[in-house]
Formats: C-alpha cells, sequence, structure tokens
C-alpha cells in the first residue's frame, strides 16, 4: 500500500513512521516535510517530498499522490508555540485547520474515484460542540474533525474521513524513535513530566508512540468506513484516545 504521512519530524509523526517502515504491506511512504526526514534515511520504501508551502498543493505534487490508499495527517503545532495576538486566529487556525482541510481537497481529487482514506491527528480537549471556555485548541480541532466529516459527505465524494484524539503522548518505551524528534521544553516539558503519574493512576489518557503510530498507520491503510464500540464518537468517524487504547489492545 501507499500511504502519505505528514508532520514526520514530529513526535506523533516519528511513531507513526517507525510504524510504517516496519509494516511489510506498506510498500511506499511519501512523507509531505518543510525539511529532511533523517529517520527516513536508507528506507527504500521511504520518500520524502520537501514541501514549504501547505496553503497550495500543485499538480506536479499531487501528481505523485495519485495512487495513495491512505494518509496520516500529523502536522501540528502546539497552541503554546504560537504568538500569543495570533493564538486566536490566523497561525494556529492555518496549521491546524486551513492545511489539512486544503490538502484532503487535494488528495481526494487526485486519486477520485479511488476511495482514499484520510486520518486527522486530533487531541483529547476537542470538541465539536464548544462552549464559552473551551480552549483554542478545543475548538479548532473540533472544527477541522466537523469540516473533515462534512468534506467525505459530499456528493461523489471519495474520501474517507476519520480523525483520532490522542491524550499524553509518550514515548518512554519507544526506543526506535528516540533522537529523531524535538524534546520537550517549556510547558511542553510540563506536561512530560506528568506522564509518569497518568501512566499510574489514569492509563487511559496516555498514548505511548508505538502503539499510537501502528493504529494510525492502521487506520490509514483501512477502507475508512464507520468504526464503532467503546471510545468512538462522532458518526463513527472519531476515535478517543479510549478508543485508541481499545483498538492497540491495551
Amino acid at each position: 500500500m501507499h500511504l502519505i504521512l505528514t508532520g514526520a519530524t514530529g513526535l506523533v509523526g516519528s511513531g507513526v513512521l517507525h510504524a510504517m517502515l516496519t509494516t511489510p504491506t506498506v510498500s511506499k511512504i511519501s512523507i509531505l516535510s518543510r525539511r529532511p526526514v533523517p529517520m527516513a534515511e536508507g528506507h527504500a520504501k521511504a520518500h520524502v517530498i520537501i514541501h514549504k508551502d501547505y496553503t497550495n498543493y500543485p499538480s506536479e505534487l499531487m501528481q505523485q499522490l495519485r495512487d495513495a490508499d491512505g494518509c496520516v495527517w500529523a502536522q501540528g503545532i502546539s497552541q503554546n508555540k504560537v504568538g500569543k495576538e495570533l493564538k486566536r486566529n490566523r497561525e494556529y487556525i492555518e496549521i491546524t485547520h486551513t492545511y489539512p482541510l486544503l490538502f484532503a481537497r487535494a488528495l481526494a481529487a487526485s486519486t477520485a474515484p479511488k476511495p482514499v482514506t484520510f486520518i486527522y491527528v486530533s487531541g483529547e480537549g476537542a470538541t465539536t460542540s464548544p462552549g464559552r471556555f473551551t480552549p483554542i485548541f478545543g475548538v479548532t480541532k473540533g472544527r477541522t474533525e466537523t469540516d473533515l466529516l462534512a468534506l467525505s459527505k459530499e456528493a461523489g465524494s471519495n474520501l474517507r474521513a476519520i480523525s483520532l484524539r490522542p491524550g499524553g503522548v509518550d514515548p518512554t518505551h519507544h526506543k526506535e524513535i528516540a533522537g529523531f524528534y524535538p524534546q520537550r521544553t517549556g510547558i511542553e516539558g510540563i506536561g512530560g513530566l506528568i506522564l509518569p503519574v497518568l501512566r499510574t493512576v489514569y492509563s487511559a489518557m496516555v498514548s505511548p508512540t508505538r502503539d499510537l503510530g501502528r493504529v494510525l498507520t492502521e487506520l490509514a491503510m483501512g477502507d475508512g468506513a464507520p468504526l464503532s464500540g467503546r471510545g468512538v464518537e462522532g458518526e463513527g468517524r472519531t476515535v478517543t484516545n479510549v478508543g485508541m487504547r481499545r483498538l492497540a489492545g491495551l
């Protein structure tokens, strides 16, 4: 199978890339990235496509992806890493909402009429019914989930969209990806420090990268049909962290 991956140099993306590289039935991985991806070096089935502008997907690029079977969109940014004056609008919304929606449309058009599965990495705290005090990440990721679902419902659409909401992403026991993703600092660093506590008292909210990467890869390889069972919401197309852990056998 031919899978597409974005965000391969990040923490979640590194976990996904390792899973794709070690899955025999994945024969080709097209990685869209702004910079080289060291973890992909030396792997014949991994093809890094340097792409700088995620608001624009030219026909030459999409031609390389026209036979893709699925995509994991792991690209993203913490709301804590954008300027405060932009946090409520442009930068965070563009990266979290605009980029994946534009690419999903372009991918659907280039692969049509063959169905293509699009897996969006959302996050716990995302909601499609935000309230007055819902943080910007919850509002924006929830909106992206909603809009991807709407896109897949358009007449004649070949897009099969599923969103997965990881909890506390934990690379502790995933030595194969060590050194390939940025170390957590600041507020994110504090989050990393509480992972041992979460693993002990609230494991349902922990997302081990090895298991998360495997589930995301398996979903991208699937037919994109609605899911069911504990931890599945949104018409069978939103998987919470509880659902991810269930699918991973945790």
